[in-house]
């Protein structure tokens, strides 16, 4: 609620995946500026090794290796951040990775490697770690990294964008449980458009066993590529608009302005029993 005491405050824990670059760095950066103490979790050891490094000294930290696709590690992690600092504050359930190509030839590894991250990652998430929110009672916050893929459809992206509409929809159940159990624990669902995040180069930490790749990757590639490199906010800007929206328990995040036009045309689209209009930059 606004005016109460910030969650981002000094002394509380912020729990972030994702943290080895883009939004998850950022925001572990502003964390620790405010005094937090942090649970960092990433797939990438190196990446996690180089936010730790930007962080300011004597910052209270626990960095943990995490593929958030597996169950059993984010509650392993749970484990540990209430082992080592007995609370979670803050949860931004943030990984994310990205496939395209026409749906029609998408790979099952493709739908297994991109919901196992972007759903279920959020679902063990949430799993791990609300429960243990709701038995400490102390007011917390959980941020569900989704996309502006979440509320519009975008061609050449259907298993990102299944991934992400799921994220939102299972943000605002989450929500609505939440309130009608009284509970101390908010929600926001975090929907960016485009920001350079190297999100685009997920493929890095593909596992090998999903390695069969949609042969039509590259169509759209050029297409997306164009939309990030010409975004006019970086990932610390959207770092800012999750730290205002914690503060001010807003639900929605949607930093770029310009997307919820495109939002409001599917909505009228729907509504109206039009055809689907592609909204997405040319």
């Amino acid at each position: 609620m606004t005016g109460s005491p910030s969650i981002l405050a000094a002394g509380n824990v912020a729990v972030l995946t994702g943290a080895g670059s883009g939004f998850g760095r950022e925001l572990a950066l502003l964390c620790a500026a405010r005094g937090m103490k942090l649970v960092l979790a990433d797939i990438q050891p190196a990446a996690l090794d180089a936010t730790v490094a930007l962080l300011p000294a004597g910052t209270e930290m626990l960095a943990l290796p995490c593929d958030v696709s597996k169950a059993a590690e984010v509650m392993a992690m749970a484990e540990q951040t209430y082992a080592r600092f007995g609370a979670a504050h803050l949860l931004f359930n943030n990984a994310g990775v990205s496939a395209g190509g026409f749906s029609w030839q998408s790979t099952e590894d493709d739908w297994s490697w991109v919901l196992g991250v972007n759903l279920m990652g959020v679902v063990h998430g949430i799993r791990a770690f609300v429960p243990r929110m709701l038995a400490a009672g102390d007011p917390a916050h959980v941020v569900n990294t989704a996309s502006a893929a979440g509320l519009v459809s975008v061609p050449g992206s259907s298993i990102y964008c299944v991934s992400k509409h799921g994220v939102v929809t299972l943000s605002e159940c989450l929500y609505h449980e939440l309130r009608g159990a009284a509970a101390t624990v908010n929600v926001s669902v975090l929907c960016p458009a485009f920001v350079p995040t190297g999100i685009l180069d997920s493929a890095r930490n593909r596992p090998a066993e999903l390695a069969r790749v949609n042969p039509t990757a590259e169509v759209f590639a050029a297409r997306r590529q164009k939309a990030i490199t010409s975004g006019r906010l970086s990932a610390a800007d959207i770092a800012q608009a999750v730290a205002d929206a914690v503060d001010a328990n807003r639900f929605y995040i949607l930093p770029h302005e310009r997307i919820k036009r495109a939002i409001e045309v599917r909505m009228h689209d729907i509504l109206e029993g039009r055809q689907p209009t592609d909204t997405m930059p040319k």
